[in-house]
């Protein structure tokens, strides 16, 4: 009897555990076919478990993935185009960008890819020519910059953020963000054959890039286009300085060129405006012949006028954008999408790259990020928080082309013949205006030293060895000409969270109780 009374109690217990175990798989195989019938009826739920949304997978969105995937969390990345990206900008990561790349584990997508080291820039100006390596002794040996094919790195880092299990990432363009009651709930896209969806998450963060359609929700966008570079491949020619980029100071704007690879030389001209002659009816190509091609180094010139006669020229805008954010619960903005520079310091990827960086940083401590409102009066923090090393690249790229182009102006063209005069000095004068280029001292305060000491060089030499009212009276004119080229800069990003922001009080902001 007691066998059969222990017994009875078993089964009991046995039965217990399988009815059990039999709801929770009901359970499981209903919500599971729930979610399927949402995505039938266009609608991606939160069902799905996704804990961020990125749109667009260009450098900062194929990073951020990969970065906030290798944390743990469920990534989903929504891409117009995955295939190859063919850019003319985009090439030139600064060894700034690269100890970046190595803080968030992904040095590797350089290589593979024939990317070439560089070591620092050549400036070359009427027939003259200096060179200004990059600060890189206290450095491991492998920090340098590096070029490259612009889709080639990208595919790179797409492969790599693809290759964890909880990332995830689609073909399709996103149309507009999903609002409820002021917070962005997830996104509505077009899938390449038309067919519409809609996707949910706690956070969408849009990496859309320079011609992003969803910058508008989030921000107050004040887009300039300074000017516009022509693109083109010089193949089986040598640079004057190997492994440096070389920048002429040429008529009416800079003329660049890097290596790209181990065979090809990108060169991009830039033309100042919003219009450039025609490629079509050959204007273009007579332009490049008959003003660019006599300033460029002789080593080149062959190459260069072979690149003309090909005809794969290739036009692109240079655009200039503050970041002016409007803090909106659920989502953020990054990237081109979020702030752009003149790309002639190739200071953009070194930006976007250090923003997740801090980006990640800030998100590490949070496990929960369904509370919108709370994680947007946190995530202010970031806004204030990039603003030394973003504001310090995007005021030396925009100061920077404003000296190094021509101009009809007396003073102005003092400056600029200043500038390379004193950054041929060498030392402390060459070395600190790259160490800010190459983002490896992003410091404000020693970008207005630097520009300010140019300014008052080229006074010293007007007012030297006699001065005269002309002398002085142009020496004057190009203070105020210096005054006049980095404060409007330095007022659109912020004076106060560029040099102060410490006294911005989002700097202080907790991360919200989970």
């Amino acid at each position: 009897m007691a066998y059969e009374y222990i017994f009875g109690i078993f089964a009991c217990f046995l039965g217990f555990v399988l009815f059990y175990y039999n709801t929770r798989t009901n359970k499981t195989a209903a919500a599971a076919a729930s979610t399927v019938v949402s995505a039938r009826n266009g609608e991606v739920t939160e069902g799905t478990a996704t804990d961020i949304i990125i749109v667009g997978a260009g450098v900062a969105g194929a990073a951020l993935a990969y970065t906030l995937g290798k944390d743990g969390r469920r990534v989903r990345v929504i891409e117009r185009d995955l295939n190859e990206p063919d850019r003319i900008v985009g090439e030139l990561l600064q060894p700034g960008g690269y100890l970046k790349l190595i803080e968030l584990g992904l040095e590797d997508c350089v290589d593979e890819i024939d990317a070439q080291r560089v070591f620092g820039y050549a400036l070359f100006k009427d027939g003259k020519n200096t060179k200004l390596s990059y600060p890189l002794e206290n450095f491991h040996s492998d920090v340098a910059g590096r070029s490259f094919h612009n889709g080639r790195f990208i595919q790179r880092m797409r492969h790599k953020a693809a290759s964890l299990p909880n990332v995830s990432l689609e073909q399709g363009s996103v149309t507009s963000l999903i609002e409820e009651k002021g917070t962005v709930k997830g996104i509505q896209y077009k899938t390449k054959d038309g067919q519409e969806f809609m996707a949910y998450a706690p956070l969408t963060i849009v990496c859309d890039g320079g011609f992003s359609n969803l910058r508008r929700s989030l921000s107050n966008p004040k887009v300039d286009v300074p000017s516009c570079f022509v693109g083109l491949i010089l193949e089986n020619c040598e640079l004057p300085h190997a492994n440096h980029g070389h920048v002429i100071i040429a008529d009416p704007s800079p003329i660049l060129f890097y290596p790209i690879s181990s065979t090809e030389i990108r060169c991009l001209v830039d033309v100042p405006g919003q219009k450039v002659p025609s490629v079509s009816n050959g204007e273009m190509a007579h332009y490049l012949k008959t003003m660019v091609a006599p300033q460029i180094p002789p080593q080149l010139y062959t190459a260069f006028i072979t690149a003309v006669n090909k005809g794969n020229i290739r036009t692109m805008t240079n655009r200039s954008m503050p970041a002016a954010p409007q803090p909106t619960p659920g989502a953020l903005l990054l990237g081109d999408a979020f702030n752009m520079r003149h790309p002639l310091t190739g200071g953009g990827m070194t930006v976007a790259l250090s923003d997740i960086v801090l980006l990640r940083d800030l998100l590490r401590p949070l496990h929960n990020l369904h509370d919108a409102s709370a994680l947007c009066r946190y995530l202010e923090s970031f806004y204030t928080l990039r603003k030394p090393v973003a504001s310090t690249i995007n005021t030396l790229a925009g100061a920077l082309y404003k000296v190094f182009s021509a101009s009809a102006d007396k003073a102005r063209e003092e400056m600029r013949e200043a500038c390379f005069d004193y950054l041929s000095l060498g030392g402390a004068f060459s070395e600190g205006p790259i160490s800010l280029l190459s983002g490896l001292n992003p410091h404000p305060i020693s970008l207005v030293l630097h520009f300010f000491a140019v300014a008052i060089y080229g006074v010293g030499r007007l007012l030297l060895p006699f001065p005269s009212p002309t002398r002085i009276w142009t020496g004057a004119r190009l203070i105020s000409g210096a005054s006049g080229i980095i404060f409007p800069i330095i007022r659109a990003e912020g004076v106060r969270q560029m040099f102060f922001p410490a006294t911005v009080p989002a700097y202080y902001r907790a991360p919200p109780v989970d």
